[in-house]
This record gives C-alpha cells, structure tokens and sequence, in this order.
C-alpha cells in the first residue's frame, strides 16, 4: 500500500493504518500470534500456567507463525506480484534495511514493539464488542508501525520477501542502480535479524505482562 509512497512519514502512516487489522484478524479468529502470547506471563503470575507450559506455547506459536510468514512471502513473490519492479524494489530495500540493523538497536526495537503489540491485545480484551475489541487492538499496533519498531513475526515475511525479489537478476539491478545496500541481505542477515528482535519482543511482551500484573494485582 505504502510502496509509491517517497514521503517516509506518508508512507509510516498509511501502513500504521492498515497493519493492525492483521492482529484484529488474529484477535477476532482466535489464531495464534507468538508476540501477543508472551501475555501468558500474565497467567504464569497467577499461577494458572506453568513455565513449561509458557515455553511450550511459544516455541509452537513461533514455528507456525515462522511457517506460515515464508509461506506467504513465497506465494507472494510466485504470483507475480513483483513483476511490479517498484514493489520489488520497495521489498527488497525494506528487508535489506532489516538485515542491516546492528544488534543492540534491533534488540530495542523489539522490546518497543512487543509493549504495544501486547497492550493492544490487552485493550481488546478490555473490549465488550466486536468494535470495541477491533478499536483496543487498533490503535497501540499502529502507532508500533508508524514508530518503525521490529516486530519478528512480520520480519519473518518481510526478510524473505526481499531475499526472493532480491534473487531475480532485474530486480537485484534495480536495487543496486537504486543504491540499496544488499551486503546483509542474505539467510544470515535474515537470522541476524530475527534472533534480536525474536529476544526483544520476549523481553517487551512479557515484561509488559508482568507490569500489568503487578499494577492491578489485588
């Protein structure tokens, strides 16, 4: 949606506005999304889940939610959506940007992320009606997509996006006569990226979790 847009601001927000209708999707289906289940914290607290049971959830979750995001990015790129060379450029600068980030920044833009993500799951929760939920899960997303913070499980669609419009010879062209850096952008780069981000959205998720426990604990 944002791929034309030059204006990076613009371009923050059009995709702030459409991002969070993903977890309302998560939310409102009752699928599985491995940042929002780092709230089982929450139950851990209250003794109501066990540490095991915890690890179990999200080892699980990340797995399918890592399955299903390369999935996608595969079909993506083999039903000629890059035919489009601006989208493929667009993917490719984007997962080569990702795959550049030093270790200790991606870590910090995971934890960042993981707090609104996870408070928009708690807003929903807080909700007693369809849009009241769509609304608590709206807002706190969108303002994680227009603050450019790191969110695993959309890295793990985005990286692999790029590295296969990165493996067409013309779009590869585009990207360097665009001068976008594609150094790191490889399966290391990929996991380079993942394994920070994966830690900081642990660490922003559940130690959000356990705030909110700790607040409202009677």
């Amino acid at each position: 949606a944002s791929y034309g847009l030059d204006n990076t601001s613009v371009a923050r927000v059009v995709s702030g506005l459409l991002f969070p209708f993903g977890l309302i999707m998560v939310i409102i289906t009752g699928a599985e999304l491995f940042t929002g289940n780092c709230m089982i914290t929450i139950s851990l607290l209250e003794k109501k889940a066990s540490l095991a049971g915890m690890a179990r959830n999200l080892v699980i979750v990340y797995l399918g939610n890592f399955a299903g995001s390369v999935l996608l990015a595969a079909a993506i790129a083999y039903s000629g959506a890059f035919s489009n060379g601006a989208l493929a450029l667009y993917a490719i600068r984007t997962a080569a940007n990702k795959c550049a980030l030093p270790f200790g920044r991606a870590l910090v833009l995971g934890i960042l992320c993981n707090v609104l993500v996870c408070a928009g799951v708690m807003c929903s929760l807080c909700g007693t009606s369809l849009a009241g939920r769509a609304i608590g899960a709206f807002v706190p997303v969108s303002f994680f997509v227009i603050g450019g913070f790191e969110h695993c499980v959309a890295n793990m669609y985005y990286i692999p996006a790029g590295l296969l419009a990165a493996g067409v010879p013309r779009y590869a062209q585009l990207a360097a006569e665009a001068g976008v850096d594609l150094a790191a952008l490889s399966l290391g780069g990929f996991f380079a990226n993942l394994l920070p981000v994966t830690i900081g959205n642990i660490i922003g998720g559940c130690g959000f979790g356990a705030l909110i426990w700790s607040c409202h604990r009677t």
